[in-house]
């Protein structure tokens, strides 16, 4: 079954974000992280939705709200030591996020330019990438409020939670975060997350091809890792 159709604004945030040799690849990636940890943050942080209204049993909102309960639960047990917590956060959210769908999207054309084995080698360096990314946000919450929306189911099996939160500056207005979803297995996963209409995995493809394009699969390798281990050292894993 196809993903519904859904077009993409990528606005200005592609032309700001420029892939350049070496420096330049580091410095778009660091700007993607900010963009996806703070959507993996804002997971962890959501409490009741905008009503206080109970939510049935088994549907996305509610998914996601067990998760965050399951989230904060561990984050806020100090019987475990940091690196057990973010173990265990960890497991949260890979039960949650469908990674390897997400890794495939993100490189679009590409992926199946790859060989096998390159694809086999990419899904989990994306999946670490995406982890790290949400431990180094996660502590960076300071509590802003989040308001869950609503949700609107769509055929064959995929939904959309949305969401607001408020943003750190006064005046500013609430950024918009809408969850991806998909059910399969008997169980919802976000398969991608767009902040204020533009998508994490668009903009993925978008710089993500042109490293592959212009200085090809290795070099996008190699920046990733990079960065993974720039985000692993601020967190101390």
């Amino acid at each position: 079954m196809n993903k519904p159709e859904r077009s993409f604004n990528c606005g200005n945030f592609g032309r700001r974000t420029r892939f350049a040799p070496d420096r330049g690849a580091g410095a778009t990636l660091e700007r993607l992280m900010a963009i996806v940890g703070l959507a993996a943050m804002l997971l962890a942080a959501v409490g009741l939705n905008a009503q206080g209204v109970a939510l049935a049993a088994g549907d996305p909102l509610t998914t996601v709200k067990t998760s965050v309960d399951q989230v904060l639960h561990v984050l806020t047990d100090r019987s475990m030591t940091r690196a057990q917590r973010q173990r265990q956060v960890i497991d949260l959210v890979a039960g949650r996020f469908d990674f390897a769908d997400m890794a495939r999207s993100s490189l679009g054309y590409n992926w199946k330019k790859l060989t096998p084995e390159q694809q086999q080698q990419f899904v989990p360096i994306f999946t670490s990438f995406m982890e790290d990314a949400y431990l180094d946000k996660l502590s960076g919450y300071s509590g802003q409020k989040v308001e869950f929306v609503g949700q609107s189911m769509q055929s064959g099996g995929y939904a959309e939670v949305r969401t607001t939160v408020a943003p750190s500056e006064s005046g500013r207005a609430p950024i918009r975060i809408n969850y991806e979803m998909r059910r399969g297995g008997g169980d919802w996963k976000v398969y991608d997350v767009t902040i204020d209409d533009i998508s994490i995995t668009a903009n993925y493809r978008n710089q993500f091809n042109r490293v592959i394009d212009e200085r090809g699969f290795t070099a996008l390798v190699s920046a990733m890792r990079r960065k993974q281990q720039e985000l692993r050292n601020s967190i101390g894993a």
